[in-house]
């Protein structure tokens, strides 16, 4: 550790920072404590780590932080958030390696749960005799799964490291995803994508605690919507992928069995890059110079919610169970579960519903990405202004509610409008996004944050699990039963939202009229790092 002090001093990332500034007695009896604490602590603690980090930042001129956290902020964007990033040697990428990142894992896990809806318009249901409530259980079996790891995982996130977690996680996942190939009837079915949702559990919440250990607040909601998108392209790669599928004639097999064949592949190829790659978090990321990680740090210590800590605390969970927030959160996750376990479940099946064939109907969800894209980035964007955030979901929520009325309104013989409104569903990835990112952003104290986030998911699965069954079979193409109940859950998620919405800004200025808003930078980033809740810490603020 004093080696990695000794290189962070010296400046291995510009020529100006050999020049550290004065620091006051405060700063200096900071750094002697923390210097004690590394000497007696853990020193794979992420968060004292971190604490280290930000104790050495203090050295340096805060105008020269800011100009190279601008740098440093570019840098992780390029390298850690696309799909796939090639500087090879370059000034901006030292590592001479090709880093691909959470774009592309999240994409993969989207088209992996994907394939059951593409597969279904190529007689998945008759080649196995499933009947349209069995194929419903199959739908919801996923989500079954990922609602029993759902808390087990993220007990396992804040122990272990993200990155290695996730990348031999992709290994399993993919075979598994192979294996649906193999099976002929519905409980086998029933049973493969159950293990693939026990597996794809760790992959959202692992995401947003990456999301919070490297951006700012203010940055979070637009760089999830960033990597959430790759739904979108996801979808329209799925389509093809699947229209290809069922364009190839002669097969040994089913074309729907090449599918599962073909993304299950993929998944594992992209395991062995996330296994090298992906890092844990800002304190170990390989694509970062010493002096680097010191700002990224310093850019972060503004959340006020550290980095990670491996130790659990039980106090936090009570006080996660007590929070009112905590509760409104866990319905929101229920509502968006509910809405998108129909849409990503029986988009094939509406479509084909208003007049097309199979292989039309792999194709016409290709425009449905799109929409997926340009929501999510639009949205995204829109809630990374000041008093936006919240308002942003309620907003993103317009367009999937003005497509279930069109589906329930327009003339059957207008097959093409009705296509457009099944369309308008898949923005729903903006609202979805924005509600998964609450926790990282909101919740202080990291036991407590994995709390909320873990019974989110659970939350967010169980709606998962009954969105699919409100579809029913004698009420094809419409689906009325089901259409009116996601326009219910629409106007859950609007109301919860709103209460949440004024809870927020209620609590903001009590903290304001108590005068809890410091002037010690420095104090106040290392009560970052000490792990205190959101309730604990009277300088922390609900971003709105």
């Amino acid at each position: 550790m004093a080696d990695m002090e000794k290189a962070a001093v010296k400046d291995t990332g510009s020529p100006q920072h050999d020049n550290p500034v004065g620091k006051s007695q405060d700063v200096e009896k900071g750094m002697q404590a923390g210097f004690i604490r590394r000497l007696k602590g853990d020193k794979n603690d992420p968060n004292e780590l971190g604490k280290t980090l930000f104790e050495q930042s203090q050295q340096y001129d805060e105008a020269q932080l800011e100009r190279d956290a601008l740098r440093v902020r570019r840098k992780i964007d390029l390298l850690v958030l696309p799909m796939v990033s090639f500087f090879r040697n370059t000034s901006i990428a030292q590592t001479g390696t090709d880093i691909l990142k959470m774009c592309g894992t999240y994409m993969i896990s989207f088209l992996d749960k994907q394939t059951l809806n593409y597969s279904n318009a190529y007689g998945l249901q008759e080649d196995t005799n499933m009947s349209g409530s069995q194929y419903s259980w199959v739908a919801s079996a996923l989500n079954i799964g990922w609602l029993l790891a759902a808390y087990p995982w993220n007990l396992i996130l804040q122990r272990y490291p993200i990155g290695r977690l996730i990348g031999c996680m992709l290994f399993v996942w993919g075979s598994v995803c192979m294996l649906q190939a193999a099976v002929f009837n519905f409980a086998g079915f029933f049973a493969i994508r159950f293990f693939l949702g026990a597996l794809e559990a760790v992959v959202s919440p692992a995401f947003i605690l990456l999301t919070s250990m490297f951006w700012e607040r203010e940055e979070q909601s637009f760089r999830s919507s960033l990597w959430l998108a790759c739904n979108g392209f996801a979808s329209i790669i799925g389509a093809l992928l699947a229209y290809g599928s069922g364009s190839v004639a002669n097969l040994v097999i089913p074309n729907w069995k090449l599918i599962y064949l073909i993304v299950g592949s993929i998944t594992i190829c992209w395991g062995f890059v996330i296994v090298t790659y992906l890092p844990d978090g800002p304190h170990n990321a390989k694509m970062l110079s010493e002096y680097e990680k010191v700002v990224a740090v310093w850019r972060i210590s503004r959340n006020r919610i550290g980095l990670k800590h491996n130790e659990v605390k039980w106090y936090q969970v009570k006080e996660a169970l007590l929070d009112p927030k905590s509760w409104l959160v866990w319905l929101m996750g229920a509502s968006v579960g509910v809405l998108n376990g129909g849409v990503a479940n029986f988009t094939s099946a509406l479509i084909k519903g208003f007049g097309y064939d199979a292989l039309q109907a792999s194709l016409m969800q290709t425009p449905g990405g799109a929409f997926e894209i340009v929501g999510c980035i639009l949205f995204g964007w829109l809630s990374s202004f000041r008093g936006w955030y919240l308002p942003s979901i309620i907003l993103g929520c317009i367009p999937g509610m003005a497509g279930l009325i069109g589906i329930l309104t327009i003339d059957i013989k207008y097959r093409y409008a009705l296509t457009a409104m099944a369309w308008m569903q898949n923005v729903l990835g903006s609202p979805l996004i924005l509600c998964w990112t609450l926790p990282g952003v909101h919740v202080a104290g990291h036991t407590k944050r994995t709390t909320v986030l873990g019974l989110f998911f659970v939350m967010y699965c169980a709606g998962n699990i009954a969105g699919p069954h409100m579809f029913l079979e004698s009420e094809v193409p419409r689906y009325p039963t089901a259409i009116k109940g996601l326009l219910g859950a629409y106007v859950a998620m609007i109301f919860f939202t709103s209460i949440y919405f004024a809870l927020c800004v209620i609590q903001n200025k009590q903290r304001d009229r108590k005068g809890a808003r410091g002037e010690n930078v420095m104090l106040e980033g290392l009560e970052g790092f000490d792990d205190l809740t959101d309730w604990e810490n009277q300088h922390f603020r609900y971003r709105l």
